[in-house]
This record gives structure tokens, C-alpha cells and sequence, in this order.
């Protein structure tokens, strides 16, 4: 998908961006001519170079909206996007251009900084939808996460069930690490996707940390060749692999969260940060009639 995203059209989009920021360009270093002065925004051709940069960003805000117009015959959402990472890269020369580099305490530059930060946000979401989804995929084996957690449940109820022929040590142990597995969690806690799960150790006492479940698969090991009988040592294995199996889907359960919570966060922060500019850029319009 990214491929056509970038390339749609026979690069549209990149073609228009190049060519509108090659005029910009000329516009700002025409001040020096006409102007009689440095550039700034306050000549004419600032005053054109900000219509341009605000209509832009406007322009640029209406994808969202774009995207649930469903029945809408103003171009495909593909194109749409298409324009929207190209024509949104290319305002960062535009409206710097406006600003001339002239800034300081007050909304003009906080209506610029608003902007960057839109645009580097932007970046990332490009990144994400280019890259994530195919990791997504290929960490789920085809699996979607309620097919991941029904499994886990089921593994669950089988470790139960055969740990009954255990002794207390060891379903205490297999239990508690039932019982204390963590995945999920805050927002910082998908990101980080750090297991928190604990188990209570054979030798007692508070429960320690069982990261990838290894605490618990190395106790089990260790009591296989110690088993006085064929049946224990069987039950012990098909602990072993129960546990493996677990490590598993436990990981990619935890990895499914973390990419998932990578692609909502960044709409998180874009989102509210355009809104932003647009009332910056509001003000900063105003301002200028009202004050300039």
C-alpha cells in the first residue's frame, strides 16, 4: 500500500509540491528586488506565501473528513493522502519562507512551532502505516488477538487441570503463575510491552518476577530428571510444553498490543496538535489584520 501511496499517480503530488515550493522559493527571493528590504512577511509577497501556507493547512486538516465521506466524488482517499504527505512536507519550506526565520514569544511562532510539530507527527504516521501493519501481520501468524487470547485460555484450563497430579510445591508455583501473568495495561505499559507477570518460587514467599515465563519452565526442567516415575516425568513434560506454548502467545500478545498502541498513539498527538495550530493560525491571522 505505502509503495502506491508515495507513488500514486506517477508522484502527482511530489511533482505539484516541487513545483509550488520552486515558485515560493522565487517569491521570497524576489523580496530582496522589489521590496527594498529583507524578507519577511509583511510584504506582498509574505502576505502571498502565508495565504498559501494557511489555505494549505486548512486544505490539509479536511483529510480526516475526506476519509468518512464515503460517497464523495472529490478524488479517490488515496489520492487525497497521496497530496497529504507531499503537500504536507512541502509546507515546511513554505511556511518558513512566510516566517523569514523572524521569530519570537508569541503566537505567530507558536502557530509555526504547532505546525512542525504537526508535520513531525505526520512523518510518523507515514512510518507507522508503512511499516507496522506488515509486522503486525507477520506477528500474529494469522491470528487475530481474541483467536491468540481463547488459546491462552484453553492452555490454561489444560495446565490446570494436569497439575492437579503435581505436588502442592509445584501447583502452587504453576498457579500462582496463572494467576499473576500481566500483559496490557497503561498506554506506557502497551509501549513498553515489559512483562510484569510474577510467580511464587517452589521455595515460598513473595512472588518474584517471571519474565517470558522462564521462572517457572526452569523449575519444571530441573525436576525431570529427578522424577521416580515414567508418570511423573510425563506429567512434567507436558507441563514444560504447556509453558512453552504459553511463552509463545504470551509474546506475541504482548508484541500484537505494543504495535497496535504504536499506530493509535501517533493520531493521539497529531490530532489534538491540528487543532491546535488551526486555532494558533487563527489568531495569528487576526492579529495581523487587526494589530500590523
Amino acid at each position: 500500500m505505502h509503495v502506491s501511496l508515495l507513488s500514486w499517480s506517477q508522484h502527482r503530488y511530489l511533482k505539484w509540491g516541487l513545483a509550488i515550493t520552486a515558485i515560493c522559493i522565487a517569491l521570497y527571493v524576489s523580496q530582496w528586488f522589489f521590496a527594498g528590504q529583507p524578507p519577511n512577511g509583511g510584504t506582498w509577497q509574505g502576505y502571498i506565501l502565508g495565504t498559501l501556507g494557511a489555505l494549505l493547512i486548512v486544505w490539509l486538516s479536511l483529510l480526516g473528513f475526506r476519509k468518512r465521506s464515503y460517497r464523495s466524488t472529490m478524488g479517490t482517499v488515496q489520492g487525497w493522502t497521496s497530496a497529504h504527505v507531499y503537500l504536507g512536507a512541502f509546507l515546511l519550506v513554505i511556511a518558513t519562507l512566510h516566517s523569514a526565520l523572524q521569530f519570537g514569544w508569541n503566537v505567530h511562532t507558536l502557530a509555526y512551532v504547532l505546525m512542525c510539530l504537526v508535520i513531525v507527527s505526520g512523518f510518523y504516521g507515514l512510518y507507522v502505516y508503512m511499516h507496522l501493519p506488515g509486522r503486525m501481520a507477520s506477528n500474529s501468524a494469522e491470528k487475530d488477538r481474541g483467536q491468540w487470547l481463547s488459546e491462552l485460555m484453553d492452555l490454561d484450563a489444560q495446565i490446570r487441570d494436569v497439575v492437579q497430579r503435581c505436588d502442592a510445591e509445584l501447583q502452587a508455583l504453576a498457579l500462582s503463575a496463572l494467576e499473576l501473568t500481566r500483559f496490557g495495561g497503561s498506554a506506557w505499559q502497551q509501549l513498553r510491552a515489559r512483562d510484569g507477570s510474577r510467580v511464587v518460587p517452589l521455595s515460598g514467599g513473595k512472588p518474584v518476577p517471571n519474565l517470558e515465563q522462564q521462572v517457572v519452565i526452569d523449575a519444571l526442567a530441573a525436576r525431570v530428571p529427578a522424577a521416580r516415575k515414567r508418570e511423573e516425568a510425563e506429567v512434567l513434560n507436558e507441563l514444560l510444553g504447556f509453558f512453552g506454548r504459553r511463552q509463545v502467545i504470551l509474546h506475541v500478545l504482548r508484541k500484537d498490543i505494543q504495535l497496535k498502541a504504536l499506530v493509535k498513539i501517533w493520531l493521539y498527538l497529531h490530532i489534538p496538535l491540528t487543532v491546535a495550530l488551526l486555532v494558533a493560525l487563527l489568531v495569528h491571522i487576526l492579529s495581523v489584520f487587526i494589530y500590523w
